[in-house]
Protein backbone atom coordinates (compact mmCIF):
# COMPACT_ATOMS: atom_id res chain seq x y z
CA UNK A 1 0.00 0.00 0.00
CA UNK A 2 2.55 2.12 0.89
CA UNK A 3 4.76 1.96 -2.49
CA UNK A 4 1.47 2.69 -4.71
CA UNK A 5 1.29 5.84 -2.48
CA UNK A 6 5.02 6.12 -3.38
CA UNK A 7 4.55 5.70 -7.00
CA UNK A 8 1.29 7.64 -7.72
CA UNK A 9 2.60 10.57 -5.90
CA UNK A 10 5.60 10.59 -8.21
CA UNK A 11 3.81 10.18 -11.14
CA UNK A 12 1.74 13.46 -10.04
CA UNK A 13 4.74 15.56 -9.45
CA UNK A 14 6.63 14.35 -12.57
CA UNK A 15 3.12 15.09 -14.61
CA UNK A 16 3.47 18.25 -12.95
CA UNK A 17 7.23 19.09 -13.28
CA UNK A 18 6.83 18.15 -17.09
CA UNK A 19 3.71 20.14 -17.79
CA UNK A 20 5.52 23.41 -16.17
CA UNK A 21 9.14 22.26 -18.18
CA UNK A 22 6.68 22.56 -21.45
CA UNK A 23 4.85 26.15 -20.65
CA UNK A 24 8.63 27.56 -19.84
CA UNK A 25 10.10 25.92 -23.22
CA UNK A 26 7.02 26.80 -25.14
CA UNK A 27 7.11 30.65 -23.56
CA UNK A 28 10.36 31.34 -24.94
CA UNK A 29 10.45 29.28 -28.01
CA UNK A 30 7.51 31.90 -29.02
CA UNK A 31 9.00 35.24 -27.73
CA UNK A 32 10.88 36.08 -31.61
CA UNK A 33 7.44 35.27 -33.31
CA UNK A 34 5.15 37.43 -31.19
CA UNK A 35 8.18 40.48 -31.67
CA UNK A 36 7.25 40.34 -35.09
CA UNK A 37 3.42 39.82 -35.07
CA UNK A 38 3.49 42.72 -32.53
CA UNK A 39 5.25 45.10 -34.79
CA UNK A 40 3.25 43.71 -38.19
CA UNK A 41 -0.41 44.05 -36.17
CA UNK A 42 0.64 47.57 -34.78
CA UNK A 43 1.03 49.44 -37.90
CA UNK A 44 -3.00 48.21 -38.96
CA UNK A 45 -4.15 50.57 -36.62
CA UNK A 46 -7.75 48.75 -36.49
CA UNK A 47 -10.58 50.64 -35.35
CA UNK A 48 -13.48 48.78 -35.49
CA UNK A 49 -16.91 49.94 -33.90
CA UNK A 50 -16.66 48.10 -30.19
CA UNK A 51 -20.00 47.83 -27.74
CA UNK A 52 -18.85 47.69 -24.08
CA UNK A 53 -21.28 45.49 -21.91
CA UNK A 54 -21.46 46.12 -18.08
CA UNK A 55 -23.48 44.12 -16.18
CA UNK A 56 -24.60 45.19 -12.87
CA UNK A 57 -25.94 43.90 -9.87
CA UNK A 58 -25.21 45.48 -6.43
CA UNK A 59 -21.96 47.60 -7.64
CA UNK A 60 -23.08 51.61 -6.82
CA UNK A 61 -19.88 51.65 -4.53
CA UNK A 62 -17.50 50.84 -8.08
CA UNK A 63 -19.97 51.35 -11.12
CA UNK A 64 -18.99 55.22 -11.73
CA UNK A 65 -14.92 54.02 -11.96
CA UNK A 66 -15.63 51.25 -14.18
CA UNK A 67 -17.48 53.59 -16.41
CA UNK A 68 -15.23 56.14 -16.48
CA UNK A 69 -12.28 53.83 -16.98
CA UNK A 70 -13.92 53.32 -20.33
CA UNK A 71 -15.17 57.01 -21.12
CA UNK A 72 -11.46 57.74 -21.17
CA UNK A 73 -10.25 54.73 -23.47
CA UNK A 74 -8.00 55.71 -26.30
CA UNK A 75 -10.28 54.71 -28.69
CA UNK A 76 -12.37 56.64 -31.25
CA UNK A 77 -15.66 58.02 -29.51
CA UNK A 78 -17.89 57.47 -32.62
CA UNK A 79 -16.46 54.42 -32.70
CA UNK A 80 -17.17 53.08 -28.69
CA UNK A 81 -20.50 52.92 -27.19
CA UNK A 82 -21.33 51.41 -23.58
CA UNK A 83 -24.27 49.70 -22.46
CA UNK A 84 -24.95 49.56 -18.70
CA UNK A 85 -27.10 47.06 -17.68
CA UNK A 86 -28.97 46.85 -14.36
CA UNK A 87 -29.82 43.11 -13.16
CA UNK A 88 -31.88 43.69 -10.58
CA UNK A 89 -29.68 45.65 -8.37
CA UNK A 90 -31.29 46.26 -4.95
CA UNK A 91 -28.72 48.78 -3.60
CA UNK A 92 -28.58 52.47 -5.36
CA UNK A 93 -26.88 50.92 -8.57
CA UNK A 94 -29.64 52.31 -10.87
CA UNK A 95 -30.09 55.47 -9.50
CA UNK A 96 -25.88 56.20 -9.33
CA UNK A 97 -25.87 55.32 -12.73
CA UNK A 98 -28.01 58.20 -13.84
CA UNK A 99 -25.48 60.66 -13.85
CA UNK A 100 -24.63 58.96 -17.20
CA UNK A 101 -28.32 59.30 -18.49
CA UNK A 102 -27.65 61.47 -21.17
CA UNK A 103 -24.20 60.85 -22.37
CA UNK A 104 -23.97 60.38 -26.61
CA UNK A 105 -22.03 57.23 -25.72
CA UNK A 106 -24.15 55.56 -22.93
CA UNK A 107 -27.26 53.23 -23.11
CA UNK A 108 -28.36 52.59 -19.75
CA UNK A 109 -31.05 49.45 -19.22
CA UNK A 110 -32.94 47.69 -16.15
CA UNK A 111 -33.94 44.51 -16.00
CA UNK A 112 -35.24 41.69 -13.64
CA UNK A 113 -32.59 40.02 -11.88
CA UNK A 114 -31.73 36.97 -13.54
CA UNK A 115 -27.81 36.48 -13.54
CA UNK A 116 -25.31 37.87 -15.22
CA UNK A 117 -25.50 35.62 -18.23
CA UNK A 118 -29.07 37.22 -18.97
CA UNK A 119 -27.82 41.03 -18.68
CA UNK A 120 -25.34 39.81 -21.47
CA UNK A 121 -27.32 38.17 -23.97
CA UNK A 122 -29.97 41.50 -22.99
CA UNK A 123 -27.63 43.96 -24.13
CA UNK A 124 -26.46 41.92 -27.12
CA UNK A 125 -29.84 42.44 -28.33
CA UNK A 126 -29.15 46.16 -28.43
CA UNK A 127 -25.62 46.16 -30.22
CA UNK A 128 -24.61 45.98 -34.00
CA UNK A 129 -21.19 46.99 -33.60
CA UNK A 130 -18.02 45.29 -35.24
CA UNK A 131 -16.72 43.98 -31.86
CA UNK A 132 -18.49 43.28 -28.39
CA UNK A 133 -16.86 42.87 -25.04
CA UNK A 134 -18.03 42.44 -21.22
CA UNK A 135 -16.03 44.54 -18.17
CA UNK A 136 -17.28 43.68 -14.74
CA UNK A 137 -18.17 46.51 -12.89
CA UNK A 138 -15.65 46.18 -10.27
CA UNK A 139 -12.93 46.48 -12.68
CA UNK A 140 -10.81 49.21 -14.25
CA UNK A 141 -9.54 49.59 -17.65
CA UNK A 142 -5.94 50.98 -18.88
CA UNK A 143 -6.49 53.81 -21.61
CA UNK A 144 -4.73 51.89 -24.01
CA UNK A 145 -6.42 48.42 -23.22
CA UNK A 146 -8.89 48.60 -26.24
CA UNK A 147 -6.26 49.62 -28.49
CA UNK A 148 -3.77 46.96 -27.70
CA UNK A 149 -6.66 44.25 -27.90
CA UNK A 150 -8.32 45.37 -31.31
CA UNK A 151 -4.88 44.50 -33.34
CA UNK A 152 -5.24 40.70 -32.90
CA UNK A 153 -8.35 40.73 -34.81
CA UNK A 154 -6.56 41.07 -37.61
CA UNK A 155 -6.73 37.65 -38.51
CA UNK A 156 -10.12 36.48 -39.61
CA UNK A 157 -9.96 33.16 -37.61
CA UNK A 158 -9.45 34.89 -34.02
CA UNK A 159 -13.38 35.14 -32.61
CA UNK A 160 -11.82 36.79 -28.53
CA UNK A 161 -9.18 38.23 -27.20
CA UNK A 162 -8.59 38.15 -23.28
CA UNK A 163 -6.68 41.24 -21.57
CA UNK A 164 -3.91 41.38 -18.74
CA UNK A 165 -5.65 40.85 -15.45
CA UNK A 166 -4.11 42.31 -12.53
CA UNK A 167 -5.20 42.90 -8.93
CA UNK A 168 -6.63 46.70 -7.77
CA UNK A 169 -4.85 48.12 -4.88
CA UNK A 170 -4.50 45.05 -2.88
CA UNK A 171 -4.37 45.71 0.74
CA UNK A 172 -4.68 42.28 2.64
CA UNK A 173 -2.90 39.21 3.08
CA UNK A 174 -5.51 37.61 0.44
CA UNK A 175 -5.66 40.10 -2.07
CA UNK A 176 -1.79 39.95 -1.83
CA UNK A 177 -2.05 36.19 -2.57
CA UNK A 178 -4.54 36.46 -5.48
CA UNK A 179 -1.85 39.50 -6.59
CA UNK A 180 0.72 36.85 -7.24
CA UNK A 181 -1.82 34.10 -8.59
CA UNK A 182 -3.06 36.80 -10.63
CA UNK A 183 0.65 37.56 -12.24
CA UNK A 184 0.69 33.47 -12.74
CA UNK A 185 -2.42 33.69 -15.03
CA UNK A 186 -1.06 36.39 -17.05
CA UNK A 187 2.20 33.69 -17.87
CA UNK A 188 -0.14 30.85 -17.99
CA UNK A 189 -2.94 33.15 -20.27
CA UNK A 190 -0.18 34.28 -22.63
CA UNK A 191 1.44 30.18 -23.36
CA UNK A 192 -2.09 28.99 -24.12
CA UNK A 193 -2.85 31.33 -26.08
CA UNK A 194 0.59 30.21 -28.39
CA UNK A 195 -0.62 27.42 -28.60
CA UNK A 196 -4.61 28.21 -28.88
CA UNK A 197 -5.63 26.22 -26.19
CA UNK A 198 -7.10 29.09 -24.02
CA UNK A 199 -10.20 27.85 -22.29
CA UNK A 200 -11.45 30.86 -20.59
CA UNK A 201 -12.76 34.76 -21.39
CA UNK A 202 -12.40 36.29 -18.18
CA UNK A 203 -15.41 38.88 -17.59
CA UNK A 204 -13.17 41.50 -17.04
CA UNK A 205 -12.65 42.96 -20.54
CA UNK A 206 -12.57 40.07 -22.58
CA UNK A 207 -13.84 40.84 -26.42
CA UNK A 208 -15.42 39.27 -29.10
CA UNK A 209 -16.41 39.54 -32.78
CA UNK A 210 -20.55 39.94 -32.67
CA UNK A 211 -20.68 37.62 -35.41
CA UNK A 212 -19.84 34.83 -33.27
CA UNK A 213 -22.72 35.11 -31.00
CA UNK A 214 -24.96 34.40 -34.36
CA UNK A 215 -22.59 31.69 -35.08
CA UNK A 216 -21.95 29.81 -31.90
CA UNK A 217 -24.88 31.06 -29.96
CA UNK A 218 -25.52 33.89 -26.63
CA UNK A 219 -23.82 32.98 -23.30
CA UNK A 220 -25.76 29.93 -20.86
CA UNK A 221 -26.13 30.06 -17.70
CA UNK A 222 -23.10 27.41 -17.49
CA UNK A 223 -23.16 26.73 -13.84
CA UNK A 224 -22.42 30.57 -13.06
CA UNK A 225 -19.37 30.13 -15.17
CA UNK A 226 -20.45 31.61 -18.38
CA UNK A 227 -16.80 33.42 -19.27
CA UNK A 228 -15.77 29.35 -19.17
CA UNK A 229 -17.85 27.95 -21.07
CA UNK A 230 -18.22 30.16 -23.88
CA UNK A 231 -14.85 29.71 -24.21
CA UNK A 232 -14.81 26.13 -24.78
CA UNK A 233 -17.46 26.82 -27.10
CA UNK A 234 -15.30 28.78 -29.05
CA UNK A 235 -12.60 26.12 -29.19
CA UNK A 236 -15.24 23.53 -30.31
CA UNK A 237 -15.94 25.57 -32.99
CA UNK A 238 -12.71 25.46 -33.61
CA UNK A 239 -12.10 29.26 -33.62
CA UNK A 240 -8.71 30.92 -32.08
CA UNK A 241 -8.87 32.82 -29.01
CA UNK A 242 -5.58 35.40 -28.52
CA UNK A 243 -4.25 36.84 -25.39
CA UNK A 244 -3.07 40.87 -25.32
CA UNK A 245 -0.83 41.09 -22.91
CA UNK A 246 -0.18 44.24 -23.19
CA UNK A 247 -3.60 45.44 -22.36
CA UNK A 248 -4.07 46.08 -18.73
CA UNK A 249 -7.15 45.58 -16.87
CA UNK A 250 -7.60 46.15 -12.82
CA UNK A 251 -10.21 43.82 -11.16
CA UNK A 252 -11.25 44.34 -7.64
CA UNK A 253 -10.64 41.40 -5.67
CA UNK A 254 -12.04 39.06 -2.47
CA UNK A 255 -10.42 40.92 0.70
CA UNK A 256 -11.52 37.89 2.95
CA UNK A 257 -10.90 34.52 2.96
CA UNK A 258 -14.82 33.73 3.24
CA UNK A 259 -15.44 35.42 0.06
CA UNK A 260 -12.43 34.58 -1.65
CA UNK A 261 -13.52 30.46 -0.65
CA UNK A 262 -16.92 31.56 -2.19
CA UNK A 263 -15.58 32.94 -5.50
CA UNK A 264 -13.36 29.85 -5.81
CA UNK A 265 -15.73 27.40 -5.55
CA UNK A 266 -18.00 28.63 -7.69
CA UNK A 267 -15.11 28.79 -10.23
CA UNK A 268 -13.68 25.23 -9.11
CA UNK A 269 -17.58 23.92 -9.41
CA UNK A 270 -18.22 25.52 -12.64
CA UNK A 271 -14.84 24.52 -14.19
CA UNK A 272 -15.94 20.74 -13.42
CA UNK A 273 -19.15 20.95 -14.65
CA UNK A 274 -17.99 22.50 -17.77
CA UNK A 275 -15.36 20.52 -18.96
CA UNK A 276 -17.69 17.83 -17.59
CA UNK A 277 -20.39 19.05 -20.35
CA UNK A 278 -17.31 19.38 -22.94
CA UNK A 279 -15.98 16.17 -22.30
CA UNK A 280 -15.65 15.48 -26.36
CA UNK A 281 -13.17 17.62 -26.54
CA UNK A 282 -10.83 15.70 -24.34
CA UNK A 283 -8.85 13.64 -26.79
CA UNK A 284 -10.68 15.24 -29.99
CA UNK A 285 -7.97 15.65 -32.90
CA UNK A 286 -10.17 18.90 -33.26
CA UNK A 287 -7.67 20.53 -31.18
CA UNK A 288 -4.75 18.69 -30.48
CA UNK A 289 -3.17 20.92 -27.86
CA UNK A 290 -6.14 21.48 -25.80
CA UNK A 291 -7.91 17.79 -25.97
CA UNK A 292 -4.57 15.92 -25.04
CA UNK A 293 -2.36 18.26 -22.91
CA UNK A 294 -3.99 21.35 -21.35
CA UNK A 295 -7.96 20.04 -20.93
CA UNK A 296 -6.62 16.41 -18.91
CA UNK A 297 -3.84 18.00 -17.16
CA UNK A 298 -6.49 20.87 -15.80
CA UNK A 299 -8.55 17.34 -14.63
CA UNK A 300 -5.88 15.79 -13.37
CA UNK A 301 -4.59 18.84 -11.13
CA UNK A 302 -7.76 18.30 -9.22
CA UNK A 303 -6.90 15.35 -8.41
CA UNK A 304 -3.57 15.69 -7.62
CA UNK A 305 -4.47 18.39 -5.53
CA UNK A 306 -6.78 16.17 -3.50
CA UNK A 307 -4.91 13.25 -3.31
CA UNK A 308 -2.29 15.34 -1.94
CA UNK A 309 -3.75 16.83 0.89
CA UNK A 310 -5.28 13.50 1.36
CA UNK A 311 -1.75 11.69 2.06
CA UNK A 312 -0.74 14.89 3.68
CA UNK A 313 -3.49 14.34 6.35
CA UNK A 314 -3.35 10.78 6.73
CA UNK A 315 0.45 11.37 7.42
CA UNK A 316 -0.20 13.89 9.83
CA UNK A 317 -2.68 11.55 11.70
CA UNK A 318 -0.19 8.59 11.97
CA UNK A 319 2.19 10.86 13.26
CA UNK A 320 -0.11 11.70 15.73
CA UNK A 321 -0.99 8.89 16.95
CA UNK A 322 2.64 7.66 16.79
CA UNK A 323 4.10 10.19 19.20
CA UNK A 324 1.00 9.55 21.87
CA UNK A 325 1.81 5.96 21.91
CA UNK A 326 5.95 7.17 22.16
CA UNK A 327 4.76 9.35 24.90
CA UNK A 328 2.52 6.68 26.75
CA UNK A 329 5.52 4.40 26.75
CA UNK A 330 8.32 6.30 27.09
CA UNK A 331 7.34 9.32 28.65
CA UNK A 332 8.17 13.01 27.85
CA UNK A 333 11.51 12.10 26.60
CA UNK A 334 9.59 11.19 23.04
CA UNK A 335 9.87 14.83 22.90
CA UNK A 336 13.65 15.17 23.30
CA UNK A 337 15.69 14.37 20.37
CA UNK A 338 19.37 15.70 19.16
CA UNK A 339 19.80 17.31 15.52
CA UNK A 340 22.14 15.46 13.19
CA UNK A 341 22.77 16.98 9.52
CA UNK A 342 22.94 13.28 8.23
CA UNK A 343 19.41 13.04 9.03
CA UNK A 344 18.13 15.67 6.71
CA UNK A 345 16.35 14.35 4.29
CA UNK A 346 17.91 14.26 0.84
CA UNK A 347 14.87 12.17 -1.02
CA UNK A 348 13.90 12.43 -4.17
CA UNK A 349 10.96 14.08 -3.75
CA UNK A 350 12.37 17.26 -1.76
CA UNK A 351 14.20 17.85 -5.17
CA UNK A 352 11.62 17.43 -7.49
CA UNK A 353 8.57 19.50 -5.60
CA UNK A 354 11.99 22.31 -5.25
CA UNK A 355 12.01 22.52 -8.99
CA UNK A 356 8.18 22.71 -9.29
CA UNK A 357 8.73 25.68 -6.51
CA UNK A 358 11.53 27.60 -8.33
CA UNK A 359 10.00 27.08 -12.10
CA UNK A 360 6.50 28.45 -10.19
CA UNK A 361 8.45 31.49 -9.15
CA UNK A 362 9.95 31.54 -12.65
CA UNK A 363 6.05 31.80 -13.99
CA UNK A 364 5.10 34.73 -11.40
CA UNK A 365 8.30 36.49 -12.14
CA UNK A 366 7.97 36.13 -15.89
CA UNK A 367 4.40 36.75 -15.59
CA UNK A 368 4.90 40.38 -13.80
CA UNK A 369 7.26 41.04 -16.49
CA UNK A 370 5.15 41.12 -19.23
CA UNK A 371 2.20 42.85 -17.63
CA UNK A 372 4.85 45.41 -16.76
CA UNK A 373 4.69 45.50 -12.79
CA UNK A 374 7.43 47.95 -11.86
CA UNK A 375 8.34 45.56 -8.98
CA UNK A 376 9.18 41.97 -9.57
CA UNK A 377 10.45 40.59 -6.54
CA UNK A 378 7.48 41.56 -3.62
CA UNK A 379 5.90 40.12 -0.72
CA UNK A 380 2.58 39.40 -2.63
CA UNK A 381 5.15 35.96 -4.07
CA UNK A 382 6.12 34.98 -0.59
CA UNK A 383 2.69 34.77 0.97
CA UNK A 384 1.34 33.29 -2.24
CA UNK A 385 4.52 30.33 -2.60
CA UNK A 386 3.64 29.66 1.08
CA UNK A 387 -0.12 29.34 1.85
CA UNK A 388 -1.90 29.12 -1.31
CA UNK A 389 -1.21 25.47 -1.86
CA UNK A 390 -3.22 25.18 1.96
CA UNK A 391 -6.12 27.26 0.61
CA UNK A 392 -7.04 25.40 -2.94
CA UNK A 393 -7.51 22.16 -1.68
CA UNK A 394 -10.48 23.88 0.71
CA UNK A 395 -12.93 24.95 -2.18
CA UNK A 396 -11.35 22.07 -4.70
CA UNK A 397 -12.93 19.65 -1.70
CA UNK A 398 -16.35 21.53 -1.72
CA UNK A 399 -16.63 21.94 -5.17
CA UNK A 400 -16.03 17.90 -5.89
CA UNK A 401 -18.42 17.05 -2.74
CA UNK A 402 -21.17 20.07 -4.28
CA UNK A 403 -20.64 17.80 -7.96
CA UNK A 404 -21.04 14.38 -6.47
CA UNK A 405 -24.16 15.59 -4.26
CA UNK A 406 -25.67 17.60 -6.79
CA UNK A 407 -25.56 20.86 -4.67
CA UNK A 408 -25.07 24.43 -7.03
CA UNK A 409 -23.03 27.01 -5.86
CA UNK A 410 -24.11 30.76 -5.80
CA UNK A 411 -22.88 33.87 -6.30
Amino acid sequence: MTEIIAYTMYTLLFISLYFEVFLLITFFEWQSYNKKRASYTTQKQLEPSTTIIVPCFNVENTVVKTIHSLLALNYPKEKLSLIIVDDGSTDNTWETVQQFATHSQISLFQKENGGKHTALNFALNHTTSELVGCLDADSFVDTNALREIVRYFDDPQTMAVTPAIKVHKPRTLVQYIQKAEYSLSVFIRRVFSHINTIFITPGPFSIFRRQLFETVGIYKAAHNTEDLEIALRIQDYDYKIENAHTAMVYTTTPETFRKLFRQRLRWSYGFIKNIYDYRHLFFSRKNINLGFLILPFAALSIFSALYFVSVAIASLLGNIISKIIEVQIIGGSAFIGSFDLFYINTHALIFIVSAIVVITLSFILIGKKISQEQQLWSYDILVYLFLYGFLTPLWLVKAVYNVAFSQKTKW
